[in-house]
């Protein structure tokens, strides 16, 4: 990378790779040392991934440092990741973590079985005054092994005036083995009751919490699907044409406006513009639309999508970071890294938990020492340690980012992009949607849908003269009647003294005929009888169509309507979105007329007629003020006002229209119906976080005073120390599990 893309980069955003957390405290402390750095103006940290988004104008060394000085590793990450190196970093760590677990159960299960069989010294015994400080120091081994990254976590931790889970791992595991070797030292002076060693506790312990983050780590990195599916489709050479050669060079030293050949089978490597050949494109990884695309001379391709048919030739016309692929890889981490409002209340309680749990762990220990059953001393040390290693808050601090992660990559598999993670939750909040008329209920290209000849003239000379004097027209009109012309291969009439007329219509001569096209007042204006035909030309407005009427040397001799006609899923999505319960009301600069035949084909029953663009804005915010959520679905340009005021702003786009900045949800294909699916994705999701937000204060919340002792006044039972190890690590696999339905819930 050249210096001028690293300042570039600097400038904007910086996306680093975070090496060692391993629970929320852990997020805590790297957002507080990034948001330090000099330059930095927002940082947005990724537990799920464990990856940090930072934007401002800071040195990516300082950044680096900052992460090191409280105790974690850090990695610029550029470009596109290879997805195939991801996986298998992600397979190492996990084959590393169960290595880990091995060790640490393997010896841990062993003395468990020879001391249940008694098959082990005395510890005050000749042979026990020998084997026990072997055991001491296999274990501190094994201990070393399985269980340092936790230690030096804590330690930095500790230097930082800090705890996370590693505070409370360390403790709990250190201190058994800690107690076990003063029970070797002191057997002799020591209660009977007491002379218990931990060793296989300490070590099984740590074989438990490694299984869970090797579980962990193996589930979610299925929650990072369609990022790996996406940058997957980046290709790595491209074929370009130079000097009349086809040379296969790097994907980054394609240049704009170089010429690029694509065969069949072949995937696009940058976006362009078809300038020879023809071809049937696969963009279903990309929009969600299963069909092919069909391609022609003049036509856009977006990069990563898959060539069917034929071969081509285009021009590159983004490359890099600017093409549509990697401004949607872009986005979709942005919002796997938001933070919905949901995710703050677990925030702030895990930013307390460790200190409160080290508190209760000491005031557990005080407890049982001073009142309890002898021997005290080891029923405080087993509880207080049980405590420390139950309450590790990793379920908590995965509850919110993992549901997120998943449903995020859901929502892009699916033609969705989901730009900010608050629209997650805002989006089944809503209680109105309005919907733009032209390019989200219709089609968005008017077309001919009426020809009717009059007189003695047929259809084909009504549009062959209607065709020959819009062909000097800019009129939007003129392009539909223009296209009904090619269509039907006719040819045009030369036109002469041309002449448009505002909002009216033009006027011309062809062949020295007098020739008029355009409305009722320019009728009037040229004095143009029409008025029996008033009544042809209602029915037709009230189909939806615009009627355009056409003079002859000043008679009446056809009419052409043209219709933007109503895209085909708009009705049942609106039948989607009311079963929601939810109310929609289209807004449309169009007339009144028009506008309402639109919305019965639709199914809406509220219209708001000619409103300008610049006035959608204020539609969205007075029925905010009534007190309504409202979302907004537009075309991401003209009502950009407008989406930006709504609660949720969903922008209509296409595979290429991907970074309207003013829109929280960009629908790629185009379809309306994606909108309720994005709805109810928003619903499943907020859903399912409470579900790991509760799951994880419930189990805290339960665990840690049955860890204490709580039922052994009542039932004589304490929670072995190796269970709550092995607990507190099924309850991270369980929450990253439940995210993970997401994958297949049911959107509509």
């Amino acid at each position: 990378m050249t210096t001028d893309n690293a300042s570039e980069t600097t400038a904007s955003e910086i996306r680093l790779s975070i090496l060692g957390m391993r629970c929320a405290g852990c997020v805590s402390a790297v957002e507080g040392a990034l948001s330090a750095v000099p330059g930095v103006t927002a940082v947005s940290v990724n537990f799920a991934d464990h990856s940090a988004q930072v934007k401002g104008n800071a040195d990516p060394d300082n950044l680096k440092q900052a992460v090191k000085e409280v105790g974690f590793d850090a990695a610029i990450m550029e470009g596109f990741e290879d997805p195939v190196d991801q996986e298998q970093q992600e397979l190492q760590r996990y084959r590393k973590l169960m290595n880990k677990a091995a060790v640490a159960a393997g010896f841990g299960v062993l003395l468990m079985l020879l001391e249940h069989f008694e098959w082990l010294p005395e510890i005050g015994s000749p042979t026990g005054q020998w084997f026990w400080p072997e055991v001491a120091l296999i274990t501190l081994a094994i201990m070393a092994y399985s269980g340092w990254h936790f230690y030096s976590g804590a330690y930095k931790s500790l230097m930082l005036r800090q705890a996370n889970m590693d505070t409370l791992i360390a403790l709990g595991t250190g201190s058994a083995w800690i107690y076990s070797c003063i029970v070797i030292d002191y057997y002799a002076v020591l209660p009977s009751l007491a002379k218990h060693a931990y060793f296989e506790a300490a070590v099984v312990i740590l074989a438990f919490i490694n299984l869970g983050n090797a579980l962990e780590t193996l589930a979610r990195g299925k929650t990072s699907t369609a990022i790996r599916q996406l940058i997957g489709l980046q290709p790595r050479t491209a074929r370009v044409v130079r000097n009349g050669e086809e040379l296969d060079i790097a994907i980054e030293d394609v240049g704009l406006g170089e010429t690029i050949r694509v065969r069949p089978g072949e995937k696009i490597p940058v976006d362009g513009v078809l300038i020879e050949g023809h071809s049937n494109v696969d963009e279903s990884m990309l929009t969600g639309e299963p069909l092919p695309i069909e391609k022609v001379v003049g036509a856009e391709v977006v990069a990563g999508t898959m060539n069917q048919t034929g071969s081509f030739l285009f021009t590159a016309t983004r490359i890099g970071r600017d093409t549509a692929l990697a401004q949607i890889i872009k986005s979709v981490r942005q919002a796997q890294s938001s933070k919905p409002e949901i995710a703050r209340l677990a925030d702030k309680i895990s930013s307390v938990f460790v200190p409160a749990v080290v508190l209760i762990s000491v005031l557990t220990f005080l407890i049982w020492f001073v009142f309890g059953p002898e021997p005290s001393l080891g029923y405080a040390f087993v509880t207080s340690m049980t405590v420390l290693v139950i309450a590790c808050p990793c379920a908590l601090g995965l509850a919110t980012p993992i549901s997120v992660m998943v449903a995020v990559g859901r929502a892009a598999q699916s033609g969705i992009l989901i730009r900010k993670g608050e629209a997650l939750q805002s989006a089944g909040k809503l209680t109105c949607l309005i919907l733009d008329k032209t390019g989200t209920v219709t089609e968005g290209k008017p077309t001919v849908s009426t020809i009717e000849a009059l007189a003695d003239y047929d259809e084909d000379t009504i549009l062959k003269f209607a065709a020959s004097i819009e062909s000097g027209s800019e009129h939007p009109l003129a392009a539909s009647v223009l296209a009904a012309a090619e269509q039907k291969q006719i040819k045009l009439e030369k036109v002469t003294q041309f002449a448009a007329v505002a909002g009216h219509g033009v006027t011309a001569l062809i062949n020295n005929q007098a020739v008029v096209f355009g409305n009722k007042a320019l009728m009037d204006e040229q004095g143009i009888k029409f008025t029996r035909y008033n009544n042809k030309l209602e029915k037709l407005s009230a189909l939806g169509q615009t009627p355009v009427l056409l003079a002859i040397d000043h008679k009446i001799v056809g009419v052409i309507a043209v219709s933007d006609p109503i895209k085909k899923d708009s009705a049942s999505a609106v039948k989607a979105l009311k079963d929601l319960g939810i109310r929609i009301i289209m807004v449309t600069g169009d007339n009144q007329i028009t506008a309402h035949a639109i919305a019965k084909q639709a199914g809406i029953d509220e219209v708001r007629a000619q409103v300008l663009p610049q006035d959608k804005a204020a539609v969205v915010k007075a029925l905010q003020q009534a007190g309504e959520i409202v979302g907004m679905v537009g075309d991401g340009i003209n009502d950009a006002p407008a989406l930006a005021q709504a609660d949720v702003g969903f922008a209509i786009g296409t595979g290429t229209d991907v970074a309207i900045e003013s829109a929280d949800v960009v629908i790629l294909q185009g379809s309306l119906l994606k909108v309720p699916e994005a709805i109810a994705l928003s619903k499943a999701t907020v859903i399912n976080i409470k579900q790991n937000l509760i799951g994880a204060f419930f189990y805290n919340t339960i665990s840690i005073p049955v860890a204490a002792g709580l039922l052994y006044p009542l039932f004589g039972v304490l929670l072995n120390p190796m269970i709550a190890g092995l607990a507190m690590a099924l309850s991270s696999v369980t929450v990253v599990t439940n995210a993970n339905r997401l994958r297949w819930a049911k959107l509509l």
